[in-house]
């Protein structure tokens, strides 16, 4: 029978999975930093189109459904950014009220946030004009979640493009969401900022080869034998996350979890099925 350390998710605390495993690391966590990356054709597929934005200022749009990698593919490329040249904003969008969209830019920004949306709305204005004229600065907002915005929010988003892109682009405005975000954007409502999209991506997430390959390289990384998971495993796996990365990395540590808490060198689809298992309950 298979023990597991339910009151640790990630397991074996007094005796860490890549002790036991001799890993250099958990080569499965989000906190890797950016150089050790593994590129999936999502991700070159969305830095290809960020490049092109950040060249050539327009909007881009990209949806996914959640875990497959958008908002870490965005990270990855303001990483690359000369903050000289370049200036990355970023918000998530947690309220659909424009009072608050307003205040979450103009918190970005730095500048003084106003009860009167007329007022940020100058400020958002006039601060992105000079950053692009005076300074030679290319700012690029992101709001992520953008699904969360209501019509209201996006007329002011068209609203700030006008202001800023109809003679000349001062900035780029990055829209990350859910699938259900290109369905707002086709209402009749929100045609005019449709229009002005000029990059668009939607992710297929990770397949199934694609994550054999993915976990074969990131047990590189670490330094860990490949036959760790043996090939039943690595089928449970690949089967089991639904095109989503975020949802791999979290089987993947679970299972090793569960095989340094059973002593086991090998882990079998026994094992890999139990970590899929408690994924879904946590």
């Amino acid at each position: 029978m298979i023990k597991e350390n339910t009151n640790d998710i990630w397991g074996c605390a007094r005796n860490p999975f890549t002790s036991f495993y001799g890993m250099r690391m958990n080569p499965f966590t989000k906190e890797l930093p950016a150089k050790d990356a593994y590129r999936t054709l999502d991700m070159e597929q969305m830095q290809g189109r960020l490049m092109y934005l950040k060249e050539h200022p327009g909007i881009g749009l990209f949806t996914s459904t959640p875990g497959q990698g958008k908002t870490f593919s965005l990270k990855y490329f303001s990483d690359s950014l000369d903050p000289g040249l370049v200036k990355l904003y970023y918000t998530c969008v947690s309220t659909a009220s424009t009072a608050d969209f307003y205040r979450q830019l103009c918190a970005s920004f730095g500048l003084e946030i106003s009860h009167r949306e007329s007022n940020m709305r100058q400020r958002i204005w006039k601060y992105l004009y000079l950053m692009c004229t005076s300074k030679n600065i290319h700012c690029m907002i992101c709001m992520d979640e953008a699904q969360n915005l209501n019509s209201d929010s996006f007329r002011e988003l068209n609203t700030l493009c006008s202001f800023c892109m109809d003679s000349k682009n001062n900035f780029s405005l990055i829209l990350l969401g859910q699938p259900a975000l290109t369905n707002f954007l086709t209402q009749q409502t929100n045609k005019a900022l449709q229009q002005r999209i000029c990059v668009n991506y939607s992710f297929t997430g990770i397949t199934q080869e694609e994550a054999r390959n993915y976990i074969n390289d990131r047990m590189a990384l670490a330094g860990a034998a490949p036959q760790i998971f043996d090939e039943s495993a690595l089928t449970a796996a690949c089967g089991s996350c639904h095109n989503s990365l975020h949802q791999l990395n979290l089987i993947l540590t679970r299972a090793l979890a569960i095989g340094a808490q059973n002593g086991m060198k090998r882990i079998d689809s026994d094992m890999m099925l139990a970590a899929v298992h408690a994924c879904v309950r946590v």
